[in-house]
């Protein structure tokens, strides 16, 4: 049986090494897999260590076929100049991806296990690669930090036109705000305090850890204003209420973990310390009505 074209010895020759190049390279990356498994067993820099390895053989592999067939990528070249037009047009997305993922790479914007806000999602970025960037999502919105289960796969031109915001860019520990609202009327000093005595007893076990942390990377950038004591700030939002800014340094991950102890803390002493006023309030309006002021003695 004949087959409809023949290969020169030349072009079979590249072709079979093409063959064992693709074998060279998969064979690597099964056996780096391995000896990541067996030797790393956090899982998140096993995570980053696969993923890199993955782009570095996939490059590796990419730039070895190019320096094969260069013969005929450069026969190639010549064909596409002859459809410019529709080359550009039709690869226009694949080499804004590969422009993004260079800015990426070249910035060092995130990695796998940093958790960043990009293109309107928030997300632990779980994988990356020279197209894509894919991210487990987490909120709902940007005051919660659970994991929705759902996985969010964004291309990498977007970070030509698209800013991202890295939440675990100080990688260790973080500063993490969240604010409590509160009548005017309210006693806000006294909830300061609530605030102020629950942080610290929520941080104590990594305050010290937290200090150096935030200590070296004064040094290292040249950084002011990252004390590690927690603080609770005032501001005025609108008429008649106020706003607590609560700061505290926290381990990155756990962010919401922290924040709802120091919410169930600061509600449960609250309201236990009103339960008084209330049910002096409660009986005012049974004895005298919702409508009747208590006649003055």
């Amino acid at each position: 049986m004949e087959l409809p074209f023949t290969l020169s010895a030349p072009a079979l020759q590249k072709a079979i090494a093409s063959v064992l190049l693709l074998v060279l390279v998969l064979v690597a990356r099964a056996f780096l897999g391995r000896i990541l498994t067996r030797y790393v067993k956090h899982t998140e820099p096993r995570r980053r260590w696969l993923v890199s390895i993955r782009n570095a053989l996939l490059l590796l592999g990419f730039i070895a076929l190019g320096i094969i067939w260069v013969d005929e990528l450069k026969n190639l070249g010549v064909a596409i100049l002859g459809v410019g037009v529709a080359f550009v047009i039709a690869v226009k997305e694949f080499l804004l991806c590969l422009n993004g993922s260079f800015l990426r790479a070249t910035t060092n914007a995130f990695s796998v296990g940093d958790r960043i806000e990009w293109a309107g999602h928030r997300g632990d970025v779980i994988d990356l690669d020279l197209f894509t960037t894919t991210l487990l999502e987490v909120g709902p919105g940007h005051a919660f930090h659970l994991r929705t289960g759902r996985t969010v796969v964004i291309p990498n031109s977007k970070m030509l036109d698209s800013p991202v915001i890295n939440e675990s860019h100080m990688k260790r520990f973080v500063l993490h705000v969240f604010s409590v609202p509160l009548g005017i009327e309210e006693d806000w000093q006294r909830a300061e305090t609530i605030l102020l005595k629950a942080c610290l007893e929520e941080c104590a076990p990594y305050r010290d850890e937290a200090a150096r942390h935030m200590k070296k990377l004064e040094e290292e950038h040249g950084l002011t204003g990252l004390p590690p004591e927690p603080r609770v700030m005032l501001q005025l939002s609108e008429v008649r209420k106020l706003t607590l800014l609560v700061r505290f340094p926290c381990p990155v991950g756990r962010q919401g973990s922290l924040e709802q102890a120091i919410m169930r803390r600061f509600l449960a002493e609250m309201v236990w310390r009103q339960l008084p006023a209330l049910d002096e309030a409660a009986a005012e309006r049974e004895q005298f009505g919702p409508t009747t002021r208590r006649p003055r003695t």
